[in-house]
């Protein structure tokens, strides 16, 4: 059978969600597809789940790891038109999403698509906030923006052929790929019907650590980029009466206040050590960012027919 789409997934001891992504993959009504699992050395049953699934596993070593190497390593062992990049602790609330996912792929000068992120029960209520803010209802066809997010995304191969994943970044190295795939001419895809569940259980100081190496990556990507002090409290303060009033719109305030007060003043003080980072950006600063010590305004959306994955009958092991 031929390979219309290789998927990849990167993965470090995610033996908690890589079934229930394996699952959803598993109910797709596009069949022209295989799963790379690219490991970054997980000690839990993150393969032995995988590999039940029949999902090919490249290793990556600890030491070697960056976030675009890993994924440079997945779509080397590809042999898919288009790759579809999903993080381990994500999973496809339809059985049409690759199909959603790849159908902008029938404009030739469409480089990138990615579709609809929404959090789970476990995630904190502003990361809510930002899923509907980032990830709206309404379609962008042709974006010129190049805002995308491999969390749930799709890449043409041949492109990627002509300009890899940075491999020196912190973070986004989404970003800085479709910026390069905008920079040719291109256009990215952003499609709401291709939606996916992004689970985060972080705790605060983990939060901080992600706003940090993706603030880093942007001064990467963009050096002449600020962040100042002002900024810092500019948005956390503005976020935050944001995200109560929505809670208190939600009947949630009293239980979410603390925990929102918390999340933007961790988000965007890391945001601010990120954009004055000024040590060196190498391999320990890599793995210390993906190993850590304990892990790692609204519209109607419109109906649709196709009926969402059912996971309860799945076999998730």
């Amino acid at each position: 059978m031929a390979v219309k789409c290789s998927i990849v997934v990167r993965a470090y001891n995610e033996e908690k969600h890589i079934g229930q992504l394996l699952e959803g993959i598993k109910q797709q009504t596009l069949k022209e597809r295989e799963v790379i699992l690219v490991d970054s050395g997980s000690t839990d049953a993150t393969v032995k789940i995988a590999e039940k699934y029949g999902v090919k596993i490249v290793k990556i070593k600890k030491e070697e790891f960056t976030f675009g190497r890993s994924l440079n390593r997945g779509v080397e062992a590809a042999k898919g038109e288009f790759i579809i990049n999903i993080s381990a602790h994500c999973y496809p609330v339809y059985p049409d999403w690759l199909e959603q996912l790849t159908k902008p792929f029938e404009d030739s000068k469409i480089a990138v698509s990615y579709g609809k992120q929404r959090g789970g029960e476990e995630n904190h209520y502003s990361e809510h906030q930002w899923f509907k803010n980032y990830f709206p209802d309404e379609p962008q066809p042709r974006q010129v923006n190049p805002y995308t997010h491999n969390a749930n995304a799709a890449i043409r191969r041949e492109l990627w052929k002509e300009h890899n994943y940075s491999e020196r970044l912190t973070g986004l190295e989404d970003l800085e790929w479709s910026s390069w795939a905008v920079a040719q001419g291109y256009f990215a895809a952003y499609v709401p019907e291709a939606e996916a569940i992004h689970k985060h259980s972080e705790t605060l100081s983990q939060v901080h650590n992600r706003y940090l190496r993706e603030a880093i990556a942007m001064k990467q990507i963009l050096p002449k980029s600020k962040f100042s002090l002002w900024n810092f409290f500019r948005l956390s303060t503005t976020k935050t009466f944001s995200d109560l009033r929505n809670a208190l719109k939600d009947n949630v305030f009293w239980k979410e206040i603390f925990n929102i007060i918390g999340f933007r003043v961790v988000q965007y003080w890391g945001t601010y050590r990120g954009y004055n980072y000024s040590g060196v950006v190498d391999s320990d600063l890599h793995q210390g960012f993906y190993y850590p010590p304990e892990f790692l305004s609204e519209k109607k959306a419109a109906s649709r027919e196709v009926a969402p994955i059912n996971y309860e009958e799945g076999d998730q092991e």
